[in-house]
């Protein structure tokens, strides 16, 4: 709380397309910190949402950032990837466009867009930046986080002077962030991978991954959290901007306990509900991240304009169980009430 600013150690997970600044600042309203997503947003998108929350709050924010490294080109895998698809596209009656995935690693010019805004907190996902851009960011007087899937990966990032980890279990939602190794079989489940980063490191670890109630929060303290941050429970909250077909999976108990780490919609391994999409072309080659959206956004577009979600990343953790149509506020502090147990 210290470290963070805020009244409850409790982070909001910042979820690329399906938030925007609404969620943060209802996050932020019942005292926990809220985040704003940032890799598919541009420099002037991110002014706008930190001033829209700067109007409303006095609260900490946090600013998330990807730093992967882009691909280099890759035209035959990605004329592939396209082919393997046709069938969809004829099915659907679809257009294939060139369309290229917008997910922006940290970078200079990002850095010098956002210095004037002070974030409190900038958290990194794929790793860090290269050094001389941590040492800016550190400079604001903003505390840096970042994920860790394995305890050597937090035994990295400490080394590199974050100010807290992340450990993100495998039950997370979402993209991995892993950084060090793409071997997925070295990644635990956040209950056996938060008390070794715990043990290992001298910074405070915050749990990720399956925490999605008061009591999973509570088990998250007891094996050493100093913090927990929470993604998918938040998803069926009005605040989210993720589709009608989307929460319709999340609320389905049938489809939103069976989900699976894929790469088909963006070329690096991510968490959601299973669908046709993932379970046909579980096999495929894909082209690297984040190139393979392109090809994938038309039919996206064209099934969702059907009813269907067959295309559609329902990106999510394997427990949804804690997921409520009710404002995020009004969640943020049923979630809280595990510190106190």
């Amino acid at each position: 709380m210290q470290l963070l600013g805020v009244k409850w150690p409790l982070i909001q997970a910042p979820m690329a397309g399906a938030q925007g600044i609404e969620l943060a600042l209802a996050v932020a309203s019942a005292g926990a910190l809220g985040s704003l997503p940032c890799a598919m947003l541009n420099a002037t998108q991110i002014q706008q949402a930190v001033a829209q929350f700067r109007q409303q709050t006095k609260a900490p924010i946090n600013l998330n950032f990807f730093c992967h490294t882009p691909p280099i080109a890759q035209l035959q895998k990605l004329q592939q990837w396209q082919q393997r698809l046709q069938p969809y596209y004829w099915e659907l009656s679809a257009t294939a466009v060139n369309a290229v995935a917008e997910r922006r690693p940290f970078d200079t010019a990002m850095a010098e867009a956002i210095a004037p805004l002070q974030p409190e907190v900038v958290s990194f996902h794929f790793g860090l930046p290269e050094p001389s851009l941590l040492q800016q960011v550190k400079s604001w007087g903003s505390k840096v986080i970042a994920s860790a899937t394995t305890v050597a990966e937090g035994l990295w990032l400490q080394a590199q002077g974050v100010d807290a980890v992340i450990a993100q279990g495998l039950e997370a939602g979402g993209h991995r962030g892993h950084f060090l190794n793409d071997d997925l079989s070295l990644q635990l489940g956040t209950f056996a991978l938060l008390p070794q980063l715990v043990a290992a490191l001298n910074v405070p670890v915050i749990a990720a991954g399956g925490i999605v109630d008061a009591k999973s929060i509570a088990a998250a303290v007891t094996l050493g959290a100093s913090a927990v941050q929470v993604g998918t429970a938040y998803l069926l909250c009005p605040e989210t901007t993720i589709s009608q077909l989307h929460r319709q999976a999340l609320a389905d108990p049938q489809r939103n306990s069976h989900t699976a780490l894929t790469r088909v919609f963006s070329g690096r391994p991510a968490r959601g509900i299973v669908n046709r999409l993932m379970q046909e072309q579980a096999t495929a080659t894909i082209p690297d991240f984040p190139l393979a959206a392109g090809a994938i956004a038309p039919l996206r577009s064209a099934a969702e304009q059907q009813g269907s979600s067959d295309f559609s990343p329902l990106w999510g953790g394997q427990n949804a169980s804690g997921c409520r149509a009710i404002p995020a506020a009004e969640l943020t502090r049923q979630l809280v009430t595990g510190f106190q147990q």
